[in-house]
């Protein structure tokens, strides 16, 4: 294995969407926002956007520091301040896909005014909120969404405040897509912010996440991989759930999976509508017609159905790693052919050897014969009249 840590940086299959000059990064070990970043990282080269479209903003926090790991175009606002940001970002250049990307203490406390709004208004963000029921960087104070009884800094007797299901709360103001996830679902997390990416409207993805340093450390919980082997256990995997049955109590049960899919009119089409109402076919808006932006999204869609059509085609291209069971699976694939086409050829010469040798008969001269008398010929032969000598 090479030491050289420039080499393995640069060979990093996320060097293209990771700033790895900044690794390693900061978060603890256990933390489970490293595998969220990475879900993130993996779900951009595979819808096929265009990097250089895509901006990520984020607030204070632990999660804010992700902002400075993506090497996207990215923004690490103050505290509660990433979806205004954000949204600013989107009227100003429609064109970008915008990701906020935050805890949930920064997006549903102090940040919550602007999070509700959001998705009235159904902006068309992506929001990725990662819940770790803790402020994990400013001393582990209870949270908006910390279970009941669990201890925080500033409950060390047990919270007694009832907590917000973010789901819930997204499908009361109005969120388009809503999701959970917990960061042991680390290809569901991919899949879902990838349907995010490629979809209009106000998308909020969820991820339970292990503080290993403050929230499980001060409730006696163990460390990070103890809580994974807790949402292994205790996630119930229900798609299309009923929002207001999605609350999670002190290590209990924990429902994921993408409860809320469905389309509306964004803010900007909202905008559009009512524009176009007013003034007429003559409304632009950033110097556009309607028809000239829809036109440029068809475009841009057909880009992204051509580039995700070459990821596809490399990830098939590319084999499998020695020693995983995709390459045993791939390995065993020719074994498997090479012995049933062996089988084949050896049934098809049996099948030959039985059959009897017609080469000299083809070259023999076709003998003359009568025709076989026929059933119907038998018949009409012996029903016919004898002839009587005179």
């Amino acid at each position: 294995m090479s030491t050289d840590i420039g080499k393995f940086k640069a060979g990093s299959p996320m060097a293209s969407t990771l700033r790895m000059d900044r690794m390693p990064h900061i978060w603890c070990p256990g933390c489970g926002i490293g595998s969220e970043v990475n879900s993130f990282a993996e779900a951009v080269k595979r819808s096929g956007i265009d990097p250089r479209k895509l901006v990520v903003v984020s607030g204070i926090g632990c999660t804010g520091r992700v902002a400075g790991y993506v090497n996207f175009d990215s923004i690490h606002t103050t505290h509660g301040r990433a979806i205004p940001v954000a949204t600013g970002v989107k009227l100003a250049n429609p064109e970008l896909t915008v990701v906020v990307f935050s805890g949930e203490g920064d997006l549903a406390g102090i940040g919550g005014n602007h999070l509700i709004h959001a998705a009235r208004r159904n902006m068309d963000l992506i929001v990725i909120c990662n819940n770790n029921f803790t402020y994990g960087m400013t001393g582990g104070q209870v949270t908006p969404t910390t279970p009941g009884s669990a201890v925080a800094s500033t409950t060390p007797y047990g919270n007694y405040e009832y907590p917000f299901s973010l789901p819930f709360l997204m499908d009361a103001c109005g969120a388009t897509y809503i999701a959970r996830w917990t960061s042991m679902h680390s290809r569901n997390v991919t899949q879902s912010i990838e349907e995010a990416l490629l979809r209009k409207g106000f998308s909020f993805i969820e991820i339970i996440s292990p503080c290993p340093t403050l929230y499980l450390r001060r409730n006696r919980l163990g460390d990070g991989v103890d809580q994974l082997q807790n949402y292994q256990d205790n996630s119930i995997l229900k798609h299309g759930a009923d929002t207001r049955e999605t609350n999670i109590d002190f290590q209990g049960k924990i429902v994921v999976g993408k409860f809320v899919e469905k389309n509306k009119p964004t803010y900007l089409e909202a905008v559009d509508k009512c524009c176009v109402k007013l003034v007429g076919d003559d409304y632009q808006l950033y110097g556009k017609t309607i028809p000239e932006r829809e036109a440029e999204e068809k475009a841009e869609k057909e880009k992204i159905a051509v580039r995700r059509a070459a990821m596809q085609a490399e990830a098939d291209a590319e084999p499998p790693k020695a020693g995983t069971k995709a390459a045993a699976k791939k390995a065993a694939v020719p074994k498997a052919a090479k012995k049933a086409s062996a089988k084949k050829a050896a049934a098809q010469s049996k099948k030959t050897s039985a059959k009897p040798v017609k080469k000299v008969a083809a070259k023999a001269p076709a003998r003359k014969t009568a025709p076989k008398a026929t059933a119907k010929t038998r018949v009409a032969a012996k029903s016919a009249p004898k002839k009587t000598r005179k």
